[in-house]
Formats: C-alpha cells, sequence, structure tokens
C-alpha cells in the first residue's frame, strides 16, 4: 500500500530484456526528510511511476526489479529508456503518515496527456482517459498520475483535469511532460467498491 506522495525522483541506468519481461535498474538518490529509515531490501515493495514492484537486487543505491508481460502491457514501464525519470515510493509501514490518499500501486490503465496550461509556476493539465476509468472519478475526488496523489479538478465523459503546483513540477516527473505522453493510472479504491455494488444492485433490480 502507497500514499500518492513520492519520496524520489530516481534516473532509470538498464533497461534489460527478459523475455517475456524485462529488469529495470534505477540509481536511487539520497531521501531526505523521512520519518523512518531511508533503507531498501531485497524483496521489499516500491512503486514506479505508480506501480508496485518488488526489488529483487541491490548494489549500492542501485535497485533491480523485474516487470512481467502483464505489468508491460497494462503501463508505461516498459517505454522507459536509460536517463529517464522514474517517481519513487517505498510501500508504506504501519504508523507512517498519510499524506495523500489509499494507493494500491496496482495500475488500472493509461491516460494521456492533452493539453497543459502554464501559469507562472503553476500548471493545469488535461488527461484522455478510458470512459470505464472516468466513471471511477469525481471532482475534488483523488487519482494517482505515475504515482502522484492528485486531486481532481474537473471530470468529462472524455477527459479529467487536474492543477499542479510548483513542488510537485519540480520533484516528479510531471513536470516534465508534453502532449501526447502516456501516464499510469490508478483511480481510488473506494471508488471501485461503490461502483462494484451499485452495479450489483442494479443487476438485482432487474
Amino acid at each position: 500500500m502507497f500514499t500518492g506522495i513520492v519520496e524520489a525522483l530516481a534516473s532509470v541506468v538498464e533497461m534489460k530484456p527478459e523475455p517475456p519481461g524485462v529488469r529495470i535498474a534505477i540509481r536511487m538518490p539520497q531521501i531526505s526528510g523521512s520519518s523512518r529509515a531511508v533503507t531498501v531490501g531485497i524483496g521489499d515493495s516500491v512503486a514506479l511511476n505508480g506501480c508496485c514492484l518488488t526489488v529483487v537486487a541491490v548494489a549500492g543505491d542501485r535497485l533491480d526489479f523485474q516487470a512481467g508481460e502483464e505489468t508491460l502491457n497494462r503501463t508505461n514501464l516498459g517505454r522507459l529508456q536509460t536517463g529517464n525519470g522514474v517517481n519513487v515510493e517505498r510501500s508504506l509501514c504501519v504508523g507512517d503518515q498519510m499524506g495523500g490518499h489509499f494507493v494500491t500501486g496496482h495500475i488500472d490503465g493509461l491516460g494521456t496527456l492533452a493539453s497543459r496550461t502554464d501559469a507562472g509556476e503553476w500548471s493545469t493539465f488535461w488527461f484522455q482517459a478510458p470512459p470505464a476509468l472516468l466513471r471511477q472519478m469525481a471532482s475534488k475526488g483523488s487519482i494517482a498520475v505515475d504515482g502522484v496523489s492528485l486531486t481532481l479538478v474537473d471530470v468529462e465523459d472524455q477527459r479529467f483535469s487536474v492543477m499542479l503546483i510548483p513542488h510537485t513540477l519540480t520533484h516528479t516527473t510531471l513536470g516534465k511532460l508534453k502532449p501526447g505522453d502516456t501516464v499510469n493510472l490508478e483511480t481510488d479504491v473506494l471508488a471501485k467498491y461503490v461502483e462494484r455494488q451499485l452495479a450489483g444492485s442494479t443487476a438485482k433490480a432487474r
């Protein structure tokens, strides 16, 4: 379980094919201001761009992960290249501060940046997304975009908008996004349960 509060912006140092998957290696920077010890070991769960992966090797500040075929098909991790940045968040521990919202690390689908409007140090992004995911969104609700917990501003039939503060633009990969770029999306887990319950109630009524 995660919160969508990115702890570090890491760099991809290797993308090694391991058919049918790939091995992803990142260089993990020092995490400052953390309330708990900054340790990552083999077997730990870490979110890369919002996707929960297992650490399979540690060598100094290098962390290795393996992403399978299903992960590559459902996320943007397979499009990473050496030198790209990735948002990193370690899994929650009992007693950790809850700063964002409950994020499972299971990506629901991909979105595409349709437009961005920069006003001073702030930016408004509009993302296109699958209708099935948009049904699980509501204005002032929560959405995880590449692992970043954001508040939804407007939700329409084919797109949604978010406003990004200067800190988010500087300390995550979102600040470098351009129209046409693809992002990982995870909707609020509570919205999934509500939709499921409503679908069951409708079926019974029939």
